[in-house]
């Protein structure tokens, strides 16, 4: 390849990767074209894209930025997958995938700096998503409140049902006698 060309498939990476902070790196070498393009089809339909790289022209245009931790990675065949809400759905639907297809090889994953060996994936799609975790801290700061608001409002609405129970009596004639 001439060195132009690998110019312009660098600056080609530099763009497409410049907003990318997380991805799983994959050898989906062995996968027969019609099933690529099943998988491909799939992953596209949750935002989830596919890019086969050529490793060295990669480590150079990963150099300095986010991805830069999957270098020691970009052996063989490589593809990253990124995209999707965050890098644990993509993680979660490659294990799916790779449930179906056997040829799927993970090799890694960067999420927020942290890299993920490829043994390591199962549990990089384990972790709770953003949308997932900032749920969870909402339910824990209003799980206390709401018991406070309960007991608060429980004295109230126990005062209202001896009120209504006194009336009910009165409205009837009864004596209104106390338990002493």
């Amino acid at each position: 390849m001439s060195k132009p060309v690998k110019e312009i498939i660098m600056r080609m990476y530099e763009q497409q990767f410049a907003d990318v902070t997380d991805a799983v790196l994959v050898d989906i070498r062995g996968i027969e074209s019609n099933d690529n393009n099943e998988l491909r089809a799939g992953l596209a339909e949750k935002g989830i894209r596919v890019t086969v790289v050529k490793n060295a022209l990669a480590r150079k245009a990963f150099g300095g930025r986010p991805l830069e931790s999957l270098n020691s990675m970009l052996k063989g065949p490589s593809a990253v997958v990124y995209g999707g809400e965050s890098v644990v759905n993509v993680a979660r639907e490659l294990i799916d995938w790779a449930k179906k297809f056997d040829a799927i090889e993970f090799k890694g994953a960067v999420m927020e700096g942290t890299v993920f060996a490829a043994d390591e994936i199962k549990r990089l799609s384990d972790f709770p998503t953003r949308e997932e975790a900032q749920a969870q801290v909402v339910q824990v700061i209003l799980g206390p409140g709401s018991q406070v608001i309960g007991a608060a409002t429980s004295a109230g609405s126990n005062i209202a049902g001896i009120l209504d129970a006194m009336v009910e009596k009165l409205e009837k004639g009864e004596a209104i006698t106390t338990g002493a």
